[in-house]
């Protein structure tokens, strides 16, 4: 299953950058926000309000904002724009769209990603748009709806990089996976089961964000990067040649937005959604980050497959 299971800046003129732009955006932690300059720092304009989605609970319509974490290290999903602090990519997007339906404003935040649940059951924040794989697991703390769909890809350096073809094919290498994602369980997972057959097992490298895990590979210190598709496609597309995506996709799976289980948003947010898919933003959104691939027809409530 995909990451998030469990993710640059454009110009390429100098070495550094491109690192970065193979790093992600952005790493900052600090808390930040995705608003068109139209609106007031910190919110974007409720607009295009739906009489069609469920009534907003009480609690967050007496707010009138929503505010939206994200780990803006996973372009094109999320990221840090080139302004050096603002959240941008599918996520952000869909997440003020989701808002203006439903007559409210949104308020996007960086945070990382392993924190971001537990933020959400502390009524930290409201919304958690962060590539996250819904699962069985995870819907013991929190609530989704599902609107997205993507599975794990294995990326290395263009030469010199090892052979892989499959989860099967990690067996003796170094890997570098984003600490609380799927990747990170499935590697794990997958050193265990190559030791048992008698085989080298897989070393596996975390960190607290995707950045340090792509900067592993550029540094050498890991072989084989695991991201979610669009991710690592988007990643290998900005490097100029330097990077490659090997062997087969796996573990399609759907993305589901998290929200705290008393907060009763889960219908607002589904109506919402399927406004945004009938009314053509929605797609419309996707096609800007060049990931309509993963659209859905038929967003659900807590809807895991696994």
């Amino acid at each position: 299953m995909t990451r998030r299971i469990g993710r640059i800046a454009v110009s390429l003129a100098t070495l550094a950058v491109v690192a970065a732009i193979v790093a992600g955006c952005g790493s900052s932690n600090n808390n930040t926000t995705s608003t068109p300059a139209s609106t007031g720092a910190g919110t974007t304009a409720s607009s295009g309000v739906d009489q069609k989605v469920a009534e907003v609970p009480a609690a967050v319509k007496s707010k009138g904002t929503l505010t939206v974490a994200a780990d803006a290290t996973y372009a094109p999903n999320e990221f840090i724009g080139s302004n050096g602090h603002t959240v941008e990519g599918m996520d952000a997007d869909l997440g003020q769209a989701l808002a203006g339906v439903m007559g409210l404003k949104a308020k996007v935040v960086n945070a990382t990603f392993d924190s971001i649940i537990p933020g959400l059951a502390a009524h930290k924040y409201d919304l958690g748009m962060s590539s996250f794989t819904d699962t069985k697991e995870r819907e013991k703390t929190v609530d989704f709806v599902t609107y997205f769909s993507a599975g794990t890809s294995f990326y290395e350096k263009a030469t010199g990089g090892p052979p892989i073809t499959d989860l099967s094919s990690l067996c003796g290498t170094t890997v570098a996976v984003e600490k609380g994602t799927t990747q990170q369980a499935d590697s794990t997972a997958q050193s265990k089961k190559c030791t048992s057959a008698g085989k080298k097992p897989v070393k596996v490298l975390t960190f607290t964000d995707q950045n340090g895990a792509n900067l592993a590979i550029t540094s050498g210190r890991a072989q084989v990067g695991m991201a979610d598709s669009p991710v690592a496609d988007y990643q290998v597309k900005k490097s100029s040649g330097q990077f490659k995506t090997v062997g087969k996709p796996y573990g399609t799976a759907p993305y589901g937005i998290a929200m705290p289980k008393d907060l009763k948003l889960t219908k607002p947010v589904l109506d919402a959604l399927k406004v945004l898919m009938s009314n053509g933003q929605y797609m419309a959104i996707l096609k800007k980050w060049g990931i309509a691939d993963g659209a859905i027809s038929n967003p659900q409530i807590n809807g895991a497959i696994s």
